[in-house]
């Protein structure tokens, strides 16, 4: 008997700025703090807070976990399959 899959995550993708950010990431806690955050909104992308701005475009969230000091810009595309991270703050 197959085994029942769990909740589909979306799947990340970096804007240009923010694909070069965890490059100057040095620290082990850094990495795996990010690795968590990142997680966190793959598996739901709702979990931020939105931020106040004009309707042009799409909805920017921010996701901040206090404990592991992460804070992410992001936005999900229409279907809510891929989750696009704009900023990074570790």
């Amino acid at each position: 008997m197959p085994r029942p899959h769990g909740p589909s995550r979306a799947r990340i993708a970096f804007s240009d700025s923010a694909a070069k950010q965890p490059e100057d990431l040095t620290s082990e806690a850094d990495i795996h703090a990010l690795d968590r955050a990142l997680v966190v909104i793959s598996v739901d992308p709702d979990v931020g807070e939105p931020i106040v701005g004009d309707s042009a475009g799409p909805q920017l969230l921010q996701y901040a976990d206090e404990v592991e000091r992460v804070r992410l810009l992001y936005w999900v595309t229409a279907l809510r399959t891929v989750v696009v991270v704009a900023y990074i703050e570790v």
